[in-house]
């Protein structure tokens, strides 16, 4: 009886081009998204090879995004360097806990974001937004400049605080995301310093880490004690809700874990929206014929007034200039996942315990999916563009079982925010400023975003 012949074994994905590897790492750590869009061009799936015992597999197909995140998502878990780090500040949220753990947790957060009961925080959101349009007279009239990131990381923090602890945070919005901040450039640090036991070094940067980490416990842990010592609000904010949930065995979330899903949310739900809008401006301020058709829909809808839950329906164009405003600079701009047994992508080999990391920021301009990829054109969001897109070609609150469920959240503040201060405002970027991307656990302006506040008409 003939052999017939086996098929030739599956090779690794090409390897980045390097002589030598801890030259790739010292450019990546000043340079991740230059290399992550050389990286695509050379293919679907790339190996990133950084240390010798660290290699990244790139993924760049939207297929292949699907295939980790929902046809084969079992073969892939969280337990990767950076989720490890992130760890080390935000416990075991939803964020970053897993198995058994994250779906009993799931079960008990998930109804807390459901559209009707988000819709429960609208009046926060419109109120802090009219504040800021009411703080911007002072800008408009001194004619100097301001950060609209930074002021867009402080309305986050605001309606977040409001949302979730009931807490006026305005006060506070300043040591709150400085220690945000010091935190995360830790963990990201962290994540390029390829030696062992360095986060137990006595340095300056794992010093201020953690005096920043140790900082928020303690805020989130007072504001913990002050809400059982005293009354509930009416209506229960995020806090109260969490507290009142139980599981299917009838038993309440541990102080432990309500500190870790109370600083996941007070991450998770400031520095992404805040990044979304403050790029949002960005775009805007370079492309005044978008803006003027943005002015158009929001003065027809609002007639002067302030945005609401109510007005999102007959806000659809100003949804489309921050979804488009994410494709460019999505908030969340990589996943990583580690693959748990062999696998493929691509038509490569993915052995056991790879680092795969889903490249949001490069597969949303990818040209071959996106015509004319860097220009910025809110109409690709018009109705029905999820019929001529693949599913995974645009994921901004990423995909499968592990989907963002702060997303009905976040829209809802997002299009209040920029609806309510579009309609009194146009900024105007100052000259002569660098935009510098960072890509921290989020994308975000190192230096900030200068503009000058323009009263409309």
């Amino acid at each position: 009886m003939p052999v017939l012949p086996s098929s030739p074994p599956l090779q690794l994905a090409p390897n980045f081009p390097s002589r030598y590897p801890l030259q790739l790492l010292r450019r990546y750590r000043r340079e991740r998204l230059t290399m992550i869009e050389e990286a695509r061009a050379m293919g679907d799936v790339v190996r990133l090879r950084l240390t010798r015992g660290r290699t990244l597999t790139l993924v760049f197909a939207p297929e292949d995004v699907e295939h980790v995140l929902v046809t084969h998502a079992s073969n892939y878990d969280k337990k990767t360097p950076g989720y490890e780090r992130l760890r080390d500040l935000l416990g075991q949220g939803l964020l970053t806990s897993e198995g058994d753990l994250w779906r009993r947790q799931r079960r008990i957060v998930q109804p807390l974001f459901k559209r009707r009961q988000v819709a429960d925080f609208g009046p926060t959101m419109t109120d802090t937004a009219r504040a800021l349009a009411a703080d911007w007279e002072l800008a408009a009239d001194s004619g100097q400049p301001l950060d609209v990131a930074q002021a867009m990381n402080h309305l986050a923090l605001e309606v977040v605080g409001k949302a979730l602890f009931s807490a006026d945070l305005r006060g506070e919005s300043d040591d709150l995301g400085r220690a945000l901040h010091t935190a995360l450039q830790w963990f990201m640090s962290l994540l390029t310093i390829p030696i062992p036991g360095y986060v137990h070094w006595p340095t300056p940067l794992n010093r201020r880490g953690r005096r920043a980490v140790r900082w928020l416990d303690q805020t989130v842990h007072g504001l913990i004690e002050a809400r059982r010592e005293g009354e509930q609000p009416d209506p229960p904010d995020l806090l109260a809700r969490l507290m009142q949930a139980t599981d299917e065995a009838g038993q309440p979330m541990p102080d432990k874990l309500l500190r870790d899903e109370a600083l996941t949310m007070l991450l998770a739900g400031h520095e992404t929206t805040a990044n979304a809008l403050g790029w949002t401006f960005l775009l805007l301020a370079q492309h005044p014929d978008v803006a003027a058709q943005l002015e158009q829909e929001v003065d027809a809808a609002l007639g002067g007034r302030a945005a609401e839950v109510a007005d999102l329906e007959r806000l659809p164009y100003t949804w489309q200039v921050l979804q488009e405003g994410m494709r460019l600079y999505p908030p969340a701009w990589v996943i990583a996942r580690r693959s748990l047994g062999e696998d493929q992508l691509g038509g490569f080999r993915i052995p056991p315990r790879s680092n795969v990391i889903l490249c949001q920021y490069a597969i949303q301009r990818h040209p071959a999916l996106w015509p004319d990829p860097t220009r910025f054109d809110p109409s690709r969001f018009a109705p029905g563009w999820e019929q001529s897109q693949h599913r995974y070609a645009y994921f901004p609150f990423g995909g499968g079982q592990r989907l963002c469920l702060g997303e009905t959240f976040a829209r809802q503040e997002a299009v209040i925010t920029l609806a309510t201060l579009v309609q009194r405002y146009r900024l105007e970027l100052v000259p002569g400023q660098q935009i510098v991307l960072e890509p921290s656990v989020t994308l975000r302006p190192r230096d900030g975003i200068r503009v000058l506040v323009r009263r409309r008409g």
